[in-house]
């Protein structure tokens, strides 16, 4: 097994032309819940089913029993958790002011000790009350788990806190999440490179068990998980298949609010996006405290892991699950005339907040109060769901994951690019996605502080642009930066006259640009990162269905706000200039 050196173990170092940060990976998932949030064992039966069934979705390695991840994520179990402490000497506090969540930790003694007591230390500094520790219970050889998985295998421990008295759980859930931040950067001064301190969950309302496991032998695993007493209202699974990715134990999903299905192929941008708004992000919840949130996004986290983090901070910071994803993951809206005009007005606002999350994806996400999934605009990966006559609600990447008669069966779908399905627990009740999307959409007159902030290119003076680019040495300048006559004829030509894309070989058996002894234009030496997998192929019709240039460009405000000023940006239905544009917009801030 390879290691790293931030102490996970998965990925090699970067090595000629491998690059570990271009890994991606795409995988089975889906869950098991009860409509009216009633919690039993069989849901928690019925998602190692479901699992069981998408083996096939998961990847294994040369050892056929070692394999690239599988997990459960469910509700706290309070039941289960409440006979345990009791067996322990001690008693829980209310539902939702008790957390319960597994950590891998060092399988050192020592090493594991000292990362208890820096954990122990920052519940102190957060106010809260440490409960204690549980081993928790294990069965690699029921399980019949792979050498690789076994030697890669971290030490898994149970951390039980507590709520400071008088707290509310939103508040103590900022707290949890602020300590296993701090924990997360502070541990790398002690772990050495091939051990492991990572917080699987650490949450009120959910936990999450997972591993470097088939999904066959996740339950095996875990003996909590076939106790008859371990109680749910929802299972969430996944199943890994690391397209070209190294497994781990860390790396396994459920991640701590979703599971994703898919690649997100515009990770580069999203995660320096985040990371330059680290800088202007405030918000009333936490104060000054919230540098201890940084950063954001965790370093070398897969897409999936990346994903989580900021979906986790979203929330975190006030926001709500369905509005969160909503942002991440927006509807293609921009070519849709038949779309309302107050979730057009919610989708252009926010895209002036936050770029979009780009897939293939097909994500599922859930903080126990509500459980839901959403597929990418473009629609590219399967989810398919049953309600039946019981109030169960069965969603997976594919059918027939769980043996329901058809009698007994009340509705059943899939789920359509864009579009949100969402069980909501406390209101017992399946919301539809155009009620839910016009519920946030209506919330604030988007429309209105568009209307009135939004800039847009003729709202400038027009102004005639420099001389020196529409004069005589045109030729002279075009020759300089690296055009030529087959540049002009077969490239640019076309697509002034005839309005179309310049047709070329399939192949391209020209020179890397750095590496050319031609003088080639600025643009060959940069390539596009943006890859969509899509199958089938993106037609032109879909395309411009889906697809858009429109961007805002200007300073952006902070992203943890909603206020008008944040529509006071620039909008351009494309990123190339004319230079007439550049100069008018060049004027205006003289």
């Amino acid at each position: 097994m390879a290691k790293r050196l931030d102490g996970r173990i998965g990925f090699p170092k970067a090595t000629g032309l491998y690059d570990p940060s271009q890994e991606r990976d795409a995988c089975g998932v889906g869950f098991v819940a009860n409509i009216k949030g009633v919690p039993s064992h069989q849901i928690l039966a019925d998602a190692y089913h479901v699992n069981s069934r998408m083996d096939h979705r998961g990847g294994c390695g040369f050892e056929e029993n070692t394999g690239d991840g599988a997990g459960v994520l469910t509700a706290m179990p309070d039941t289960f958790f409440r006979g345990l402490a009791q067996d322990m000497g001690f008693e829980l506090p209310e539902p939702g002011l008790y957390s319960v969540g597994n950590l891998f930790l060092p399988n050192d003694p020592a090493k594991r000790r000292q990362v208890q007591e820096l954990i122990e230390g920052l519940i102190g500094q957060e106010g809260l009350n440490f409960l204690t520790w549980r081993a928790v219970p294990i069965a690699p050889e029921t399980a019949d788990i792979g050498p690789a998985a076994k030697a890669a295998m971290p030490h898994i421990s149970q951390l039980m806190i507590g709520a400071k008295k008088g707290s509310e759980e939103a508040h103590f859930n900022r707290q949890l999440y602020s300590l296993r931040k701090q924990f997360s950067a502070a541990v790398k001064d002690i772990i050495d490179d091939n051990e492991l301190a990572f917080a699987c969950s650490l949450s009120p309302r959910v936990i999450v068990y997972k591993g470097m496991l088939t999904p066959s032998q996740l339950f095996p695993f875990y003996p909590d998980l076939i106790d008859p007493k371990f109680e749910t209202h929802l299972a969430m699974v996944h199943s890994r298949f690391s397209t070209n990715t190294f497994p781990s134990w860390d790396r396994a999903q459920p991640n701590r609010y979703m599971s994703h299905n898919g690649e997100i192929n515009t990770l580069r941008g999203n995660k320096n996006w985040m990371t330059a708004r680290q800088g202007t992000v405030a918000s009333p919840l936490f104060g000054d405290d919230i540098q201890k949130l940084f950063p954001i996004v965790e370093p070398d986290c897969s897409d999936s892991g990346t994903f989580d983090n900021v979906l986790e901070f979203l929330l975190m910071t006030g926001r709500s699950l369905q509005e969160s994803v909503m942002m991440m993951i927006p509807e293609a809206w921009q070519a849709d005339q038949n779309m309302s005009p107050d979730k057009r007005a919610f989708y252009e606002y926010h895209s002036a907040l936050m770029e979009p999350w780009d897939g293939p994806a097909s994500i599922v996400f859930t903080d126990g109060h509500a459980i839901g999934a959403v597929l990418d605009r473009n629609g590219l990966r399967p989810s398919r769901y049953y309600v039946t006559r019981d109030d169960r609600v069965i969603m997976a990447s594919e059918v027939g994951v769980l043996p329901v008669e058809p009698e007994d069966i009340l509705v059943k779908g899939r789920l359509q690019p864009g579009k949100m399905f969402l069980l909501d627990f406390d209101e017992g009740r399946l919301v539809p996605d155009e009620e839910l999307k016009n519920t946030f959409a209506r919330q604030r007159p988007y429309g209105q502080w568009l209307a009135a902030q939004r800039l847009e290119l003729h709202d400038f003076k027009d102004a005639e642009p420099p001389a020196a680019l529409i004069d005589h040495d045109l030729t002279a300048r075009l020759r300089a930066f690296g055009y030529t006559t087959e540049t002009m004829q077969f490239m640019l030509r076309p697509m002034i006259t005839d309005l179309r894309d310049p047709l070329g070989s399939m192949g391209n058996d020209s020179a890397l640009a750095c590496l050319s002894d031609k003088s080639r234009i600025i643009y060959d030496y940069f390539k596009q990162l943006f890859a969509q997998v899509t199958n089938p192929a993106i037609d032109s019709i879909r395309e411009e269905v889906v697809m858009s240039l429109a961007s805002f460009i200007g300073p952006e405000g902070n992203l943890l706000e909603t206020t008008e000023a944040q529509a006071r940006r620039l909008h351009l239905p494309h990123p190339i200039l004319s230079n007439a544009e550049m100069a008018s917009l060049t004027k205006s801030t003289d």
